[in-house]
């Protein structure tokens, strides 16, 4: 079985998933190893931070270096030197990410434009079927665009044209040979209404039981394993969408909770606020089998994940922890200050820390802030310094897997409740 849960509390619970390359105690943190490496870091220090597993990029890996090669080399594990499980994405986000993300000037949680702008890009798309259409000169921004159940996209690299289908995503991650896969998808936008989710929801289920229907076919156990261990070589996320719009949201969870998916991924937008975001999840979890786990894609503030374990969410993934600490920002725990209206976080860059000998939190047992002090990396990141968005990036993700196992004790041992409220307040 893939996964077993070993304590509840609440919706809240721990539980083991089993893979081929070694198991994941949860709630976990997975780190992002985009291009098959988390920026900064080597996977030696990966394993020193006591990650359990890491999450690459269908698309990049793709366009650089390419499945055929990673193939020749045995597969990702081997390529990247990564003996513990690896998941990957679809390259589903990509498919908004360059596409409606652009136009839309948005993540999957807000948008970058103002009201009048929404407005004027509302009034643009209203009467065009299911609100799809867009002006001309908006559509030549969009690097990915759907036709059917292909998507064409610009490269990243070098603007060559290129295409993703269903078959196509999940016949990529077979060759990449990661332990967890996931569903084409389409990831919709903030600024996307109900008429155009719900297409989209109708696109997602079609290309999820394309996506099945290949894998059931075509996957087989490690073709670079030898060994007598019997557990399946791949398993299959099914990626629930619906945008915020709850009855979207339960009917995607009937949907794939009817189908034979190995677990879940929670993708797209649901809201911004935190209040009716984490109730739908919730209401979400409990459509879903019990004995399957749920991943929440691309969500990781220490504040989210406190409230989405409370929900149900056993996995999480976000590529924030090294992202801003290549911009100085700093993840402290709520014993140092830490807070919701400061996102656990602080910039090193301020003067103040300028000959500050502190280490970056003094409740922290990490290497780096064992090791070296405030005023010492304030100076590598201002300098320019590759090492300085080592030491800061290692941190930063300690603070999470630190947070993880937190949070893992406080369920087991029937304290989640109060470790929340010492975080969250």
């Amino acid at each position: 079985m893939l996964f077993t849960i070993k304590s509840k509390q609440g919706k809240a619970r721990t539980g083991v998933i089993t893979t081929k390359h070694g198991n994941i105690q949860t709630p976990a943190f997975m780190p992002v190893a985009t291009k098959a490496t988390a920026k900064a870091l080597t996977q030696e220090q990966m394993e020193q931070l006591g990650s359990q597993i890491l999450m690459c990029n269908t698309y990049h890996l793709f366009l650089k270096p390419g499945e055929e090669l990673i193939d020749k080399f045995g597969g990702l594990h081997k390529f990247m030197n990564w003996n513990k499980p690896i998941i990957t994405d679809s390259g589903g986000f990509q498919v908004f990410s360059l596409g409606y993300g652009l136009v839309h000037k948005a993540n999957k949680i807000k948008s970058r434009l103002n009201e009048d702008e929404i407005k004027s890009l509302e009034k643009l798309e209203s009467g065009s079927e299911n609100g799809n259409g867009i002006k001309e000169e908006n559509k030549e921004k969009m690097l990915a665009k759907i036709k059917g159940d292909t998507v064409t996209f610009r490269s990243v690299y070098d603007n060559s044209v290129q295409e993703l289908t269903p078959e196509k995503s999940i016949e990529i991650q077979h060759k990449l040979g990661s332990d967890l896969i996931i569903a084409f998808d389409e990831c919709t936008s903030p600024l996307h209404d109900y008429e155009y989710v719900k297409t989209s929801l109708a696109r997602t289920h079609r290309w999820a039981e394309m996506c099945l229907t290949y894998h059931k076919a075509n996957v087989q156990k490690s073709k670079w394993d030898s060994s007598e261990n019997e557990t399946p070589h791949q398993f299959l996320l099914g990626v629930i969408q619906g945008g915020n719009f709850a009855d979207l949201r339960k009917e995607s969870a009937k949907f794939f909770s009817k189908r034979e998916f190995d677990a879940y991924a929670l993708g797209g937008f649901f809201g911004e606020s935190k209040e009716d975001m984490y109730k739908l999840v919730g209401e979400v979890d409990e459509i879903l089998p019990e004995n399957k786990f749920r991943h929440l894609l691309g969500i990781g503030t220490a504040e989210d994940i406190l409230l989405a374990v409370e929900q149900g969410i056993d996995t999480f993934d976000c590529n924030s922890a090294t992202r801003v600490a290549r911009a100085g920002y700093i993840y402290i725990t709520n014993k140092s200050g830490g807070t919701v209206e400061n996102k656990f976080r602080y910039r090193l860059l301020g003067k103040e820390f300028e000959d500050d000998a502190k280490p970056l939190d003094e409740n922290c047992d990490c290497w780096v802030c064992k090791t070296y002090t405030r005023a010492f990396i304030r100076h590598l990141l201002k300098a320019n310094e590759y090492t300085g968005y080592t030491l800061t990036s290692y941190h930063n993700i300690y603070f999470f897997i630190k947070l993880m196992e937190n949070i893992r004790k406080s369920i087991d041992e029937g304290k989640f409740g109060e470790l929340k409220k010492e975080w969250l307040g």
